[in-house]
């Protein structure tokens, strides 16, 4: 019996350690993968779906049409990357810093990039789908033809970033710092953007059906033949800004928005003075 017992314990003591080995040898695996992909400087056209890679850190690292599909990049530095074609689809990446990386072309839908750093980085042409851009800098960044609809963007700074042409239906960029921004014929059908900061920002030609300006601060913003066909301007501040061309404003939905002496407006729009 005594013996039997020993047998038993033996095979759950070695069944355990055969556990452990297999832990230890999956976690050795992505220390392993993150020192070789320092040590090459990136991993362009790789398969990286799945890896652990957090806090990795590396400049000017190569990742270009590599798949890095739902990875933990979470606090990662990589700073100047390329990313260019990759896959980011459902990656993990919050408060990582990717500033001054190259995502063009990059299909990121439902990407995590929350309180990330995305200064002077490039999202030309990416698709962002679904994404979380909320607090994140991405001052100077570039989203030009990328495809936003439905991000979420609420309380970040993108001061002087660029997003002409973007597809931003139904985004959410409530209380964005957006001072000189670009949405040069951006399409922002259904968008929120109450009580953004927005002061001399471009949106001249841009599509803001439905869109919302509620407590908005436009002052200096270029708004020339913007369509704001069923848009909502309650207590938006448009000092300064020039509607010029701008066509589909309803009165009626324009709700103590106001102006000053060098707003310009189309035919039979009125605004109250400025006050604050």
């Amino acid at each position: 019996m005594k013996n039997r017992v020993t047998r038993v314990l033996a095979g759950c003591v070695g069944a355990m350690a055969l556990l452990v080995a297999a832990g230890g040898a999956q976690a050795g695996s992505d220390e392993e993968r993150m020192a070789e992909i320092k040590e090459k400087g990136g991993c362009p056209g790789c398969d990286l779906r799945l890896a652990e890679l957090r806090g990795l850190v590396l400049e000017n690292g190569d990742f270009g049409r590599a798949n890095l599909r739902e990875v933990d990049l979470k606090e990662a530095l990589l700073k100047d990357a390329n990313f260019k074609g990759s896959d980011f689809r459902r990656t993990e990446a919050e408060r990582a810093d990717f500033s001054g990386s190259d995502f063009s072309g990059a299909n990121m839908r439902s990407v995590d990039l929350e309180k990330a750093n995305l200064n002077k980085s490039n999202f030309q042409d990416a698709d962002l789908r679904d994404a979380d851009l909320n607090t994140v800098e991405a001052n100077g960044a570039v989203f030009d033809g990328a495809d936003m609809r439905n991000v979420l963007l609420t309380r970040s700074i993108a001061d002087a970033a660029s997003f002409k042409g973007a597809k931003m239906d139904d985004a959410n960029l409530e209380r964005v710092d957006l001072n000189g921004a670009n949405f040069q014929d951006a399409r922002m059908r259904q968008a929120k953007l109450d009580r953004v900061k927005a002061h001399n920002a471009n949106f001249s030609g841009a599509d803001f059906t439905g869109v919302r300006l509620v407590s908005s601060d436009l002052t200096g913003a270029n708004l020339k033949g913007v369509d704001f066909d069923g848009a909502l301007l309650r207590r938006t501040r448009l000092a300064g800004a020039d509607l010029s061309g701008a066509y589909n404003l309803d009165p009626s939905r324009i709700l103590g928005a106001c102006g000053d002496e060098n707003t310009k407006l189309p035919n039979g729009i009125k605004l109250v003075p400025c006050a604050y």
